[in-house]
Parts: C-alpha cells; structure tokens; sequence
C-alpha cells in the first residue's frame, strides 16, 4: 500500500524502496535507485550516458524530462572525416562525442521534486548506497561477467576499459567482489558538491580533461552549455485509457504507434498471449512503426512533420488496415541493439516515474576517465557522416534515441509505468507487457515473464529475423513461418529480449508489480 520500486538490478531497487520507508518520494527514490544502477550494472549504464523520466503527480498533466547531450562543438562531418574514416567507431575518442546528460535529469527532476512534492531527502542520502557499493564492492552478475567477455577483445584497446573492468586481463568471475574506488570518491564528491559540479565544476573540469586526452571531442565548454528539458510527452488515446510517451530524439513515438495499431487489431476470440495471431500482428504493426522511425524521427529541431499527428484515430486506423491475417510484410532492418536500464517507482501519493538511463552500447564508447572512473556513452554512432541523412553529425545536434520510458493512465483509475531495455527491442517488450496486462488481464509479473520475441538484430549479429523464446508452443512457431516470417528459436528466457518491468497502481492505493526474470532484478513493495 505504501510504494513499489521495480529495477533490472535488485540492489537499485531496494534502494528505491529504502528512500521511500525515509520518507522520500518517488523522485527522490528514482534518484538513488539511478545512481546505485550505475555502480552495480556498469555494463548497461553508467553516469556517463543520458536519461529520461516520464512523471505523472495525480490531479496534473504528466511531464516529461528530456537529459540527453548533444553533440561537441568540435564534432562535425568535416573533422571526422579529416580522420580518414567513412563511419563514426562504435569506440573510442571519437564515439564519444556527445555530452552525458544523465546527471542534469537527476537535478532537475529533484528541484521539480522540491518545489512540487515538498522533496527534503538530502543528496547525500540518495547517493548513499551506491557510494558504499562502489567503495566497498559488490558480487559480479552473470550478466556483467558474460558481457565483458564477450566484448573483451574489442574493449581492450580503449582508454581506460581494461584497467577498470579486467582481472588480470580477463573478465571477473560471477560472484567475485568488485570494488570501484574512484566512482566511490566521484559520487561522494557529487554528494557534497551538487550535481552541478559535473557540469561546471571541479569535476566537468578533470572530466574535460581526461576526454581531451582520450580523443574525444568533448570540451569544457559542452558541458558548461549542457541542461535537461523538460518537455511535454506524446500522448495517445486507447481504448484502455491515455498512454505516454517521451517525444524526439526518442523512438516514444514507436512504442506508441505499436500498442494503437495493436489496440484497433485485438481480438480476444482469435488472440491468446502466445499464439500465431498476437505475436503476428504485434511484429507486423513493428514493421510499420519502425518504417516511420527511420524516415522521420530526429532533433525535434529538425523535424519535418508532428509526431503527435501520427497518433490521431485516423492515422491510426490507416496503419493498422494495412495489416493482413498471418501475412508477413518484407522488413529491411532496424536500428540494432543498445544497452540500457529501465526502472519503476509509484509511491504512497501516487507520485509515477518511469525511467531509463543508457550508455547506448554496452560499455558505451568504452572510455573511462582516469581521475573520475567516468565510462562515457557512444549514443553519438548513431550519427551519420553523410551530410543528406536524416540524423547526420553536427555541432550541437541530439542524435536519435532508442530510449523511451512508458506510463498509462487507465480508465479504470490505474496507473501503469513500464519499460524494457535493449534498442529495437525496447518498444516490441513494451507492446508484449502492456497488451498482456491490459488486453489479456495478466498481471505484471506473468506478463514480464510470459515468452517473448524480438524482430532484428541482435548484439554482434545482423540477422534480422524474428527471434522467439524456446517457451512459445511449437504450433505459434510454426504458423509463423508458415506466414512467411524468418524465425530462430532461442532460450527459454534469453537476455536477448531484454530487461522489461513495470507497475500498476489500483484506483484503491494497492500495487502489483513485476521484474524480468531475465535480468539480476526485483520488484519490491512497501
């Protein structure tokens, strides 16, 4: 009755469920759930990426908070060129290009908290458990230990990677005792300087500095010029209720695009959770969303058309004719994997957040910075060095991004937060958790849990098939193929789903939740 924190980590969430028992609110808890996130899943976020929030206080509009950087002053299609390179590396100074914003969307989303919420916890409160984490170690996941593995080879060479993740030139074994000094002392410092010290401080000042040294076109003057926007969120209505979402740079309009054309092709006569007919009709409305995405989805400075006009019934009712009865469409690919944690946080008020913090990549540019311990994002390779591409580099210039935390407000009177990590996979999770609690009546957990699918590539492969969980009854398989889709099989719970949670607040005050059993996390009520 009181709250509930969902994180893909469960350290963060208990965190989150710590401030609120203190008597903070869910700004305030989504803070230390966020800054403990970035110290015990190192290979999914860290300080160094950007964030977004989406928050709904009861009785108002829910706002929007946009914390990601732009691109350096110093970063343009002619200078990098002038490297000899036709791309922007996936590593590296140079994928290292765009200012970390993630820190700004903790300070204003705990000046909002302040002023709205009567917030009063202190910063030294919140950051408490992740200083004591990274200064006193944590037990490495599965999770962090396979990724670091696997990626080795190719981290390596990058500044700064192997001295702060390697054990003797090899990833940490699984439950062995990693400690991070130097995040410890960043954290702390931030906790008694302010959270704008990263950006005008003694600290954007050594973090200036060590990036110069690493290649990266990230001055002092970046992060100076840095600040989170709050935004208002695209909202859509459905059947259910109004659904939110983050607007560009984000792909929020995709996730929406999906559950509208999803909630015109429903039926519950011919549609279970895991039959040929949902699953076919959630990855055909993807298709179509994600051709949208490609062909217009921006710099909102450089946007050509309204993304909020794409949501109206019309619009809506157009895309989902298009879809034929397991009839697969040809699909030219998407975007790739990406990196990132989503988490959760209701409180006693009613008070939502949904959020998301990325390095994009895992292990972002694969950079970290010597004094602070800081691993810098690489959201800046998705940027393109052709002048005449709909996301191409230039100073000062949001690049896309896959980011995009959700929140629902039901007709019933609930209220739904949730989320996924992983690129393209974020807003296919999300169709498959929210269709499942809301269409099917599940509740959170089971529909986190129930089998799910991912059309594209994933980390290190281009396939672009249709991926499913082994779980799937071999007859779904099947008539999808049958239907003409490319499908591979894989585990029974696969990280390459992602890691999804979510939620749901009841008009009375009581809360059910969910974590993926995919990912180290937990859903903690209070």
């Amino acid at each position: 009755m009181r709250g509930m924190a969902v994180a893909p980590h469960g350290l963060a969430a208990q965190s989150a469920i710590g401030v609120l028992r203190d008597g903070g609110n869910a700004v305030e808890a989504m803070v230390a759930a966020a800054a403990t996130i970035a110290v015990v899943y190192p290979h999914m976020n860290s300080i160094g990426g950007d964030g977004f929030w989406l928050i709904a206080k009861p009785g108002e509009a829910p706002r929007g908070l946009e914390a990601c950087g732009a691109a350096a002053q110093a970063a343009s299609i002619e200078s990098f060129r002038g490297h000899g390179i036709e791309r922007i590396p996936f590593r590296g100074g140079l994928a290292a290009n765009t200012v970390a914003g993630t820190i700004s969307g903790w300070d204003a989303a705990l000046a909002w908290s302040r002023q709205a919420l009567g917030g009063r916890l202190p910063l030294t409160r919140l950051l408490e458990d992740a200083i004591a984490h990274a200064r006193e170690g944590i037990a490495v996941t599965r999770s962090q230990s396979h990724c670091i593995a696997n990626k080795r080879k190719e981290l390596m060479p990058v500044s700064g990677f192997a001295h702060s993740y390697l054990v003797d030139g090899q990833a940490p074994a699984v439950g062995s005792l990693w400690k991070q000094p130097r995040m410890a002392a960043t954290l702390e410092h931030l906790s008694r300087a302010g959270l704008d010290d990263f950006y005008r401080g003694d600290l954007a000042r050594s973090m200036a500095a060590d990036l110069e040294a690493a290649g990266s076109p990230v001055a002092l003057v970046d992060l100076k010029a840095h600040a989170a926007v709050w935004k208002p969120p695209l909202a859509m209505a459905h059947s259910a209720g109004t659904l939110y979402n983050m607007p560009p740079p984000t792909q929020g309009l995709v996730s929406l695009l999906i559950l509208g054309q999803l909630d015109r092709l429903f039926d519950a006569a011919s549609m279970t959770p895991d039959n040929a007919a949902y699953v076919h009709a959630c990855v055909e409305a993807t298709k179509q969303a994600f051709a949208i995405r490609d062909s217009l989805i921006t710099d909102p400075a450089w946007m050509k058309q309204d993304p909020q006009a794409l949501l109206a019934p019309e619009a809506l009712d157009a895309m989902a004719a298009r879809i034929r009865p397991l009839q697969a469409q040809p699909w030219p690919g998407g975007q790739g994997p990406g990196d990132t944690v989503w988490m959760g946080v209701i409180d006693r008020d009613g008070v939502a957040v949904s959020f998301i913090q990325s390095i994009y990549h895992e292990f972002g540019s694969g950079i970290v910075l010597p004094e602070s311990g800081v691993n810098w994002q690489n959201r800046g390779c998705s940027f393109s060095l052709d002048p005449a591409a709909l996301n191409p580099l230039m100073p000062g210039r949001k690049p896309f991004h896959t980011l995009n935390p959700a929140l629902a407000q039901l007709n019933d009177g609930r209220t739904l937060v949730y989320g996924n990590m992983g690129g393209d996979g974020q807003p296919q999770s999300q169709s498959a958790v929210f269709s499942r609690i809301v269409h099917f009546g599940l509740n959170p957990q089971a529909a986190i849990s129930a089998p799910r699918w991912l059309l594209g590539r994933t980390w290190g492969q281009e396939s672009e098939s249709l991926k499913l969980e082994s779980r799937f009854p071999p007859e779904t398989v099947q008539a999808l193929l049958d239907a003409g889709h490319e499908v591979e099989v894989y585990d029974d719970f696969d990280e390459t789903m992602g890691h999804a949670g979510a939620i749901l607040r009841s008009a009375q005050g009581t809360f059910e939740g969910g974590s993926d059993p995919r990912s180290d996390g937990a859903a903690l009520g209070w």
